[in-house]
C-alpha cells in the first residue's frame, strides 16, 4: 500500500509540474491542490529518508556505468601486457646479441664441464696404465717458472735453439709484453755476458727473452749458470741458446771479420724469423736503467725507419770515421753498433739501395756482396758494413742520444755527451776492455759492483753505496772526474724501483 501511494504521488507530482495550477476559487482546484500538497509532503519525507540511505534512486545506472569503465581499463591493460610479452619473447628477443652471447656462454660452459669430466676420466686411466707400461717421451714439467728443452745442435741457420727457460709464450697478449734481447758470446766472454744479462734483469719491468748465440764450449756453461739464479729473478726472463751460424758465405771468414763471432749480429734478421723486434747489445754493455725505456724507441720510428743506433762520436774532429774511414759511412761521424735496436719484420721486407745493383737487395742478399766489395777497406768489421748499408739508406735509421751507448770516448777527450751530463748514463758500453784493466777505473767500478751484487739483496746498500764509495778513488781519472754522469741515472732507477716495491708491499698489506 505504501508503495502504490508513493507511485500515485509521483504521478501527481509530474502532472503538477507539467500543468499550471488552476485558480484557488474553483473547488476542483482546491481539492487538487490539497492532494498535491499532501503528495509533496510525502515526497519531501521520502527524499529525506533516501538522503540518509547510501543508495540513491539512480544507483543501478551509476553502478553499470562504473563497471563498464573498469572493464575497459582492464581490457586495455591486458592487451598492453600481452603486447609487451610478445615483444620481449618474440622476434626482438631472438635478435638481441646480448641474449645470444649469454646463451652461447652457457653452452660453452656446459661443453667445458663435460670435456673436463671426460679428460679427468681419461687422465685417470692413463695414470693407472702408466704404472704398468713405459711412458712415451713427453715435455718435462715446469721447474719453478722455467722450462727445459733438449739441446738440439745444428750447423746452419735453420738449426733449433739449444735451450728454452721460463714460461712458454702461448698468448699473444703475453708475447706483446715480452722484450727480446740478443747477444753474441765467444771466447772468454761468459762472465761478461752474464753480468750484462744481470744488469738488464735488475731494473727492467717487462719480462725479457734472451737470445744467446754462443760457441759450443760456452753453451752448457750458460745453461748451468742461468739455471742457478734464484726464482725471483728467473721468473722475469726466458732464454734460448743458439750455435754460431752464418747463412751465406764462408763461415770462417765471417768469424774472423773482426772479433770472434761479432759478425753473427748481421744474420739475426735471417735466423730469428719468428721475432718481430729485437735489441742487440755487445757483451760489454751494462744497463743502468730499465731496458723498457730503450725498447720504447720502437714506437718513435717513422714509416721508413727500421733500426736505431747512437753516433760513433759527437765531435767530428776527433771521430774515427770522419778522420780515417776508407769506405762510405752514415752521417758525419758514423754510428756505433754496440747497441742496436731493430724492427726485424721491416728489415726482412725491405730492399736496400746500394752501389752494386740499381734495383736494391734484400738484407740477406746484400751482406756477402757488400763484404766482398769492401773487405780490404773495413777496419771495424760488421760495424763498418752497417755504416755502409745505412750510408745508402739513411732514411731507414733512427738515431738515439749518446747516453744510450756511453763509451770511454765520451769522457777520455773531455766530456762530450751532453745528454749524459743532463740525465746520466742510461747504457754503459765498456769497449776497449776497460772493465778488465785500470785504464778507466770509473767503468770498472760499475762493472764490479753489478757483477758482485747478490741477488735479492737491498740494491741501495749492496749496489749503489759501493759504487758511490769506490768512485771517490776515481775522481782524479779522465772519466771519474764527472761521477754524476755515472751515478745520476742508476740512483734514480733504484729509487724508483724501491718506491714501487714499498708501495706494492703496502698495498698487499
Amino acid at each position: 500500500m505504501a508503495q502504490s501511494s508513493r507511485l500515485q504521488c509521483l504521478i501527481l507530482h509530474e502532472r503538477f509540474a507539467e500543468a499550471p495550477l488552476r485558480s484557488p476559487s474553483s473547488s476542483a482546484g482546491k481539492c487538487e491542490r490539497g492532494a498535491v500538497t499532501k503528495c509533496q509532503l510525502g515526497l519531501l519525507s521520502l527524499t529525506r529518508r533516501h538522503e540518509r540511505s547510501p543508495v540513491c534512486i539512480n544507483q543501478p545506472q551509476q553502478v553499470a556505468l562504473t563497471m563498464r569503465i573498469h572493464c575497459k581499463v582492464v581490457v586495455i591493460a591486458v592487451c598492453f601486457g600481452v603486447f609487451l610479452l610478445l615483444y620481449f619473447l618474440g622476434g626482438n628477443a631472438a635478435d638481441d646479441p646480448l641474449l645470444r652471447e649469454v646463451a652461447e656462454q652457457e653452452e660453452k660452459k656446459k661443453e667445458e664441464e663435460s670435456n673436463s669430466s671426460r679428460r679427468s676420466h681419461s687422465d685417470f686411466g692413463r695414470n693407472v696404465a702408466g704404472k704398468f707400461a713405459k711412458k712415451p717421451p713427453v715435455e718435462e714439467p715446469l721447474q719453478g717458472r722455467k722450462e727445459r728443452k733438449a739441446i738440439n745442435r745444428g750447423v746452419n741457420a735453420k738449426s733449433k735453439p739449444r735451450n728454452i727457460a721460463g714460461r712458454p709464450l702461448t698468448k699473444r697478449k703475453r708475447a706483446e709484453n715480452v722484450m727480446h734481447l740478443a747477444v753474441v758470446a765467444c771466447g772468454n766472454r761468459l762472465d761478461e755476458t752474464l753480468t750484462m744479462v744481470k744488469s738488464a734483469l735488475l731494473f727492467s719491468l717487462k719480462r725479457i727473452m734472451f737470445h744467446i748465440f754462443a760457441e759450443d764450449p760456452l753453451a752448457p756453461q750458460f745453461e748451468k749458470r742461468l739455471n742457478q739464479w734464484p726464482r725471483s729473478i728467473s721468473s722475469k726472463f726466458q732464454y734460448r741458446i743458439y750455435p754460431i751460424t752464418f747463412s751465406v758465405g764462408n763461415a770462417d771468414e765471417w768469424k774472423k771479420l773482426f772479433k770472434p763471432c761479432a759478425a753473427q749480429r748481421l744474420f739475426l734478421p735471417v735466423i730469428l724469423k719468428d721475432v718481430d723486434s729485437l735489441l742487440y747489445v755487445d757483451t760489454d754493455v751494462l744497463f743502468l736503467r730499465p731496458m723498457d725505456d730503450i725498447w720504447s724507441f720502437l714506437k718513435s720510428f717513422n714509416s721508413t725507419q727500421l733500426a736505431a743506433m747512437a753516433p760513433e762520436h759527437e765531435v767530428p774532429k776527433i771521430g774515427w770515421y770522419s778522420r780515417f774511414a776508407r769506405h762510405p759511412f752514415y752521417g758525419v761521424t758514423g754510428v756505433n753498433s754496440g747497441v742496436m735496436l731493430m724492427n726485424l719484420t721491416r728489415i726482412r721486407s725491405t730492399l736496400f739501395k746500394n752501389s752494386m745493383i740499381p734495383g736494391g737487395l734484400s738484407w740477406e742478399d746484400i751482406l756477402h756482396p757488400l763484404y766482398q766489395k769492401y773487405k780490404n777497406h773495413i777496419t771495424w768489421g760488421d760495424q763498418d758494413l752497417l755504416n755502409i748499408i745505412f750510408h745508402y739508406n739513411p732514411e731507414c735509421l733512427f738515431i738515439f742520444p749518446c747516453q744510450w751507448n756511453y763509451r770511454p770516448d765520451h769522457c777520455m777527450y773531455g766530456s762530450n755527451c751532453k745528454g749524459a751530463e743532463k740525465e746520466g748514463v742510461s747504457i754503459l758500453h765498456g769497449n776497449r776492455g776497460v772493465y778488465h784493466d785500470d785504464k778507466q777505473p770509473a767503468f770498472k767500478v760499475v762493472y764490479d759492483a753489478i757483477c758482485d751484487f747478490p741477488f735479492e739483496d737491498n740494491m741501495f746498500q749492496s749496489l749503489f753505496y759501493p759504487i758511490q764509495t769506490k768512485f771517490l778513488d776515481t775522481v782524479n781519472t779522465l772519466c771519474g772526474r764527472i761521477p754524476q754522469v755515472f751515478l745520476k741515472q742508476i740512483e734514480k732507477t733504484m729509487k724508483k724501483a724501491f718506491d714501487e716495491k714499498v708501495v706494492r708491499h703496502v698495498r698487499h698489506n
